[in-house]
């Protein structure tokens, strides 16, 4: 069967360099499943999960914003962050989640609640991804 290439670039350096069958990630504009033979597209990441689906497994990354660009060989994902399940520190995560939860739940005046929100998604986005 065809394959992709498909390379995650963070600013702290490359993530993953490997072949696989099948890319799907959620964009700004919804959900996108890549083939080999895909027409090119550059798309807006949101924070999610990145599912790579190779011949007898699927392996995830947790992705936090950036942008995707497709060739019809080639994937090449410019992330803000990403991580494998193996580089996830759940305990931290789950203290992320629960430290946001109560700056959103907060009442005060100086909470940047989209700062906040974004904290939320990313601890669920790492800890859906580490499970």
């Amino acid at each position: 069967m065809k394959t992709l290439t498909v390379s995650v670039v963070t600013p702290d350096g490359p993530i993953l360099e490997d072949s696989f069958q099948m890319v799907s990630c959620k964009a700004e504009s919804g959900e996108l499943g890549i083939l080999p033979g895909h027409i090119p597209l550059v798309a807006p990441l949101s924070i999610s999960a990145v599912r790579l689906k190779g011949e007898n497994d699927t392996e995830r990354l947790a992705v936090n914003g950036g942008f995707m660009e497709v060739r019809p060989d080639k994937v090449t994902i410019l992330a803000q962050s990403a991580e494998t399940p193996s580089d996830i520190d759940v305990k931290r995560a789950e203290a992320a989640k629960t430290r946001a939860e109560q700056r959103l739940q907060s009442k005060k005046d100086n909470i940047d609640y989209q700062r906040a929100e974004l904290a939320l998604q990313r601890a669920i986005n790492r800890l859906h991804v580490a499970k």
